[in-house]
């Protein structure tokens, strides 16, 4: 079976489960435990009256706090490519923020040269097919010494919790959906040299990556086996089976962790950081 490309695949699983997908971010986000999008966020140090890009914003959770950091003069203008994740972006925007959510691929910006005085990017590079083309629409609607933070996730197989319930994933639910013309980027976005270099380029002036871990605890093996609707790969394979099928896969993926961790517990996530300079 030929595989389905990226802007076919992502954005309509990201739209149908944009809901799960905040909810868990949410509560990363406000526990402090998600550092790599949080890293971003402050390499951008925004100040008022700036504008700046956040490409693959999703449902908006770093949009809102950049817009409340560059207010009340400036703008924070969110793009994506999932339908419903811009519908709930906008819906739950606090009254008042200067942020507007666009449909747009961050690929084929609609923006003019030299717009924004700062970008950012969480967790979206390593969806984008053709890396360079991204991050070189990136640079050229950056002003010039503008800098553009970006968070990538990386290999969360080291982590004991996830090693233990991928087997029970993959044996109910079977392998992710893969993007056939997105497998070069998710390499070089697992390399800091070759990420840096990405970024050089696509014309950025200098460029780095630094490697951050989250970690994130957890109040029970409910509590994790509830929320894995909020991880794309999880969320896609789940949609395809029945409730029984359902119930059935939930409850062994949460005895199987209760087994090693019957309380609290904590999970590990690794992320590459780039922070590049237009």
């Amino acid at each position: 079976m030929e595989e389905p490309a990226a802007k076919d695949l992502y954005p309509g699983t990201f739209s149908r489960h944009a809901a799960a997908y905040k909810q868990r971010l949410d509560e990363v986000m406000a526990r402090s435990e998600s550092r790599g999008r949080a890293a971003v966020i402050d390499w951008v140090n925004a100040t008022p009256g700036q504008r700046i890009l956040d490409l693959a914003c999703g449902p908006g959770t770093l949009s809102y706090r950049l817009a409340r950091e560059v207010s009340p003069d400036g703008e924070v203008v969110a793009i994506d490519l999932a339908p419903g994740m811009i519908e709930l972006a906008r819906r739950e925007a606090p009254t008042g923020l200067p942020v507007r959510f666009e449909l747009m691929d961050m690929e084929e910006l609609r923006f003019p040269d030299a717009h924004f005085d700062a970008g950012v990017c969480g967790h979206g590079l390593q969806f984008a097919p053709h890396l360079v083309v991204a991050l070189g629409e990136a640079r050229r609607v950056l002003r010039t010494a503008a800098l553009l933070a970006a968070s990538v996730p990386i290999d969360a197989t080291v982590d004991r919790v996830w090693s233990l319930v991928d087997e029970v994933v993959n044996r109910w639910l079977g392998p992710p959906p893969q993007a056939g013309d997105q497998q070069s980027t998710r390499d070089v976005v697992a390399d800091p040299q070759q990420l840096g270099q990405a970024a050089l380029d696509a014309g950025f002036a200098s460029a780095r990556v630094e490697l951050i871990e989250d970690r994130v605890s957890w109040r029970s093996a409910e509590q994790f086996v509830s929320q894995l609707a909020g991880w794309w790969a999880c969320a896609s394979r789940m949609e395809g089976i029945d409730g029984d099928r359902r119930h059935g896969f939930m409850e062994e993926a949460t005895d199987t962790i209760r087994r090693v961790y019957p309380g609290k517990f904590d999970t590990t996530g690794r992320n590459h950081v780039l922070v590049a300079t237009a």
